[in-house]
């Protein structure tokens, strides 16, 4: 299995330079289509309930304090650790989502049950570390009618 950071990396390597936060969402995205369409996760770490949307903390480690970041500049993660079926996922992520800024990808992933129900009464902006369950987006992210773009039977 590959790991959050080689995604991430695979990530830049497609999009180039991009917040941050657009990195966190745009793997998020990729954890949730795996999960819904493979039935498998792409990589094993989890996503947590932060007050701007699903947030690794393993990836957060390695870009803390950066607002933008390119490739080569995560230090860590391999791209060529992706298969070709690996690559699919976040290609289709990317053609789905990649249009979206950071902000507006948080704004969607805030009105989505995955990050609403693992936050439960934390208020907005307040800190939360509630991991959003793999199962959770299997679910979620299953669902047909879904107003996301990613999800809706593209």
């Amino acid at each position: 299995m590959v790991r959050v950071y080689d995604v991430a990396d695979y990530v830049l390597h497609k999009v180039g330079f991009v917040s941050t936060m657009k990195l966190q969402k745009l793997v998020y995205y990729s954890q949730a289509l795996s999960l819904s369409r493979e039935g498998e996760p792409l990589f094993d770490e989890d996503f947590q309930a932060w007050a701007n949307g699903p947030v690794c903390p393993e990836l957060f480690h390695f870009h803390r304090g950066m607002f933008v970041i390119g490739p080569g500049e995560l230090g860590v993660g391999q791209s060529g650790a992706l298969d070709g079926g690996h690559k699919a996922i976040v290609d289709k992520v990317i053609d789905s989502l990649g249009v979206l800024n950071g902000g507006q990808l948080s704004e969607l992933t805030h009105s989505e049950e995955p990050w609403l129900s693992a936050r439960g009464t934390y208020k907005r902006g307040e800190r939360c570390n509630t991991v959003i369950t793999k199962g959770e987006i299997a679910r979620y992210y299953s669902q047909d009618g879904l107003s996301n773009p990613l999800f809706n039977g593209n």
